[in-house]
């Protein structure tokens, strides 16, 4: 019950840290081989690969029983059509701060944080969440130069939280991690798509251009609608070593004066 609240990718290396507490400085960290533009073009094939579905909804979210299949194929039916109906886009109009700016949606748990309902000593800060009048203290990890990553994109995009954690959770964690009001909006799992098992961000719903939209995440299933939309970025658990917010900045700092989104990550995929 607890973990379906946080929607989290699996460690590949699922063993915990010998001592619990603390996390581990020199924990395993995935190899980069490639640099982040043939990253880029490799996440275009990502939606040709199985994916791997998220923890199941639990009780918080209305039961799909058996129309799970059948609603699944609905939604996929009408996403194209939903940003089209006047009064059903996720996001309120531009605000004149942001006009001419593009809209980047930002991903929270292993791309911004990590969180564990597990004691960690070093915890950034620690969240109650009350979950079937229990509370519960979710201990969370901020990722390395995150203050200074979503500082700079407040000042080049409208930014925007996209989760597919429930509200009650990420909600607070937000408030703590951004300081300075840097997410022009949050959105959160009742936003999502359900399509095939996973919880999916539709960005045709935001009430943005697609051409002038990005999507930051480190899980690929969650933009399989628009992979071409998508800048990619490694999945953090504890690394305090971790640059990647850092090695990101040149490339959204490109990416911010595109008159077409689509064009520019093509200029960047190709070697």
């Amino acid at each position: 019950m607890e973990s379906s609240i946080i929607t989290q990718v699996q460690r590949e290396d699922s063993q915990l840290p010998s001592k619990t507490g603390q996390v581990n400085k020199s924990s395993p960290q995935k190899p980069r081989s490639r640099t982040i533009f043939k990253a880029l073009f490799c996440c275009l094939r990502a939606q040709d690969a199985p994916q791997t579905p998220p923890p199941a909804q639990d009780t918080l979210l209305q039961p799909e029983d058996n129309g799970t299949v059948a609603k699944s194929d609905l939604l996929q039916t009408l996403r194209y059509q939903f940003h089209q109906i006047p009064g059903t886009c996720l996001l309120p109009e531009v605000t004149p701060q942001d006009q001419g700016k593009i809209c980047v949606v930002i991903d929270l748990d292993e791309t911004l944080v990590h969180s564990s309902f597990k004691p960690i000593s070093n915890a950034d800060f620690i969240v109650p969440v009350e979950i079937e009048g229990t509370t519960h203290q979710v201990y969370v990890l901020k990722r390395p130069h995150v203050d200074e990553f979503l500082r700079r994109m407040g000042e080049m995009f409208e930014c925007i939280l996209f989760t597919a954690s429930l509200a009650k959770y990420a909600d607070p964690v937000t408030d703590l991690l951004d300081r300075c009001g840097v997410f022009r909006a949050r959105l959160f799992r009742e936003s999502c798509v359900f399509h095939q098992g996973c919880y999916v961000k539709d960005l045709s719903r935001l009430g943005r251009e697609l051409h002038k939209t990005l999507i930051l995440d480190n899980s690929p299933a969650s933009y399989i609608f628009h992979p071409e939309n998508a800048v990619p970025v490694v999945s953090w658990f504890d690394d305090l070593e971790d640059t990647e917010l850092l090695t990101l900045l040149p490339v959204f700092e490109e990416l911010s004066q595109a008159e077409n989104v689509y064009a520019k990550l093509q200029q960047l995929r190709t070697p």
